[in-house]
């Protein structure tokens, strides 16, 4: 769904200057129909999807318990 710039903002939790310079530098992109800028959404639901995964896999790695060292040894 294509949203104008104010609407790319609020969806991104973003300010609307943010949005415009990312644009321009090429990281969102963009279809300039005279008079504005529309963005499409569907590019910010596979990177939403993509961080989640990263997400579940940095909990994964974080929750697994640390080994004890080799060279560690109990002296009880």
């Amino acid at each position: 769904m294509y949203v104008s710039i104010s609407e790319a903002a609020e969806y991104l939790e973003i300010s609307e200057r943010e949005v415009r310079q990312l644009i321009f530098q090429g990281k969102i992109r963009a279809v300039h129909d005279g008079d504005n800028y529309l963005v499409n959404t569907a590019q910010f639901d596979s990177h939403l999807k993509e961080m989640e995964k990263v997400r579940a896999l940095m909990q994964e790695y974080l929750s697994e318990p640390i080994p004890e060292s080799f060279y560690v040894k109990d002296e009880d």
